[in-house]
């Protein structure tokens, strides 16, 4: 086996070009693979990390992934909002541990404004059960103060002391801007690659606030000034949704069927890991898709590595005769074929993963930046490592075929072959 290996290694050498392409076709079949199955992990690592610790998510009645997505990824709009009464109740309740109430509709330059307490910086925590921190400043205190999430701060050049101006509504447009009512930063939340970064955060008292003299969306004219609002005392009417941590995790489904069945108002109570699951389901139809689009990417370069080997094997049917006067068998003419193909894979194998690799270091904090999705150079999976086997053994059985016509052609040729 040693001796034809060693001939297999030459003979590709000896076909540079060749070799070179197919091993590139394997190659970025192998990138386009592992990338797909990597950012479809780690995009749905990087969905579940984005609340823990949170065991019910509470607003107005809808359906539960609709509800997940505006009171946690900042998507879209609620149907209907919560009576603050009904969070005093719930969150006084004697199986909820902390309350954290949500309030949005507001935008700060295509940033989503929400309204919040101090519970949301004690109690809020993503990923492994992390809580959020402060990179620089503090929490808002005064009525005009606000947070802002490290992306906010980055795209924005916003810094301690900035003032910005929020708008009412997604739309920030002239008319709907707050333009007497400017809020200074106060505080900038460390990066945790979750919406928590492309937020604005405010309290509720300023979310009333800022809505004085304001009627379904539209500015009626009477605007107190700051100086005058911030005499005043607001009490929120009503919230988006609310958080709830609970003392045991016993109690949860039992407070949830108290909830949906709450007879003062319709409200719906959903556990975020079920509706982060429903929410992967209905796009796994994508997630099939591209897995499926990859895998047809590995057969074309397969296939290519295949007509390579064919092409080249008529220019080779001398060498094959020479080899068979020297005394090599058809089993060796048959070997050196299929480990040339074996070889051709393993290399693109190999320098399709480091490639991915060095992708992956470069691209990583852009898509971080821009979706939120956390690409880490963790060791290939037990599954990449069945998916790279796979590919490996298909280009074996590939390296057959031509090994089938070298072993026949060199019983029949010998010397007399014309070239």
């Amino acid at each position: 086996m040693a001796p034809t290996l060693t001939l297999a290694w030459k003979s590709v050498r000896n076909r540079k070009v060749t070799a070179m392409l197919t091993v590139m076709t394997v190659a970025i079949s192998v990138i386009l693979l592992l990338g797909v199955e990597r950012i479809r992990t780690q995009a749905k690592t990087s969905f579940a990390n984005t609340i823990s610790g949170t065991d019910l998510i509470v607003g107005g009645r809808s359906g539960q992934i609709n509800l997940l997505l505006y009171s946690v990824f900042r998507i879209g709009n609620a149907t209907n909002n919560i009576d603050w009464k009904s969070y005093q109740e719930f969150s006084q309740h004697r199986s909820v541990e902390w309350a954290i109430p949500i309030s949005l509709g507001d935008s700060h330059k295509g940033f989503r404004v929400m309204g919040t307490n101090h519970t949301y910086f004690e109690h809020y925590k993503y990923g492994k059960k992390q809580p959020i921190e402060f990179a620089k400043g503090h929490e808002f205190n005064g009525l005009f103060e606000t947070v802002i999430g490290s992306e906010v701060a980055k795209k924005l050049g916003y810094h301690i002391g900035s003032e910005i101006i929020i708008a009412h509504g997604i739309s920030d447009v002239g008319f709907s801007r707050h333009d007497k009512l400017p809020f200074k930063v106060v505080g900038i939340l460390s990066p945790t690659g979750t919406p928590v970064d492309k937020t604005v955060h405010v309290s509720l008292e300023a979310i009333e606030a800022i809505h004085v003299g304001w009627e379904s969306g539209a500015n009626l004219g009477n605007n107190p000034s700051a100086n005058q609002l911030e005499m005043m005392q607001f009490r929120p009417k009503q919230i988006t949704a609310m958080l709830l941590g609970l003392k045991s995790k016993i109690q949860t489904f039992a407070l949830q069927r108290q909830i949906n069945d709450y007879t003062q108002e319709p409200l719906s109570a959903i556990l975020p890991g079920v509706a982060l699951h429903e929410l992967w389901g209905m796009m796994s139809v994508a997630e099939q898709a591209l897995m499926t689009v990859s895998g047809f990417v590995v057969v074309a370069g397969l296939l290519g590595m295949l007509s390579s080997l064919l092409t080249s094997l008529q220019e080779r049917r001398r060498e094959m005769a020479i080899l068979r006067a020297m005394g090599a068998r058809p089993r060796h003419i048959f070997s050196l074929l299929v480990l040339e193909a074996s070889a051709l894979t393993l290399i693109g194998l190999v320098i399709g993963t480091a490639s991915l690799y060095v992708l992956l270091a470069a691209i990583g904090p852009i898509i971080q930046q821009n979706y939120g999705i956390n690409l880490e150079l963790n060791p290939l999976s037990v599954y990449e490592w069945g998916l790279l086997v796979a590919v490996q053994l298909a280009g074996s059985i590939i390296g057959l075929i031509p090994a089938f016509r070298a072993y026949r052609q060199s019983l029949s040729d010998g010397m007399t072959i014309r070239v």
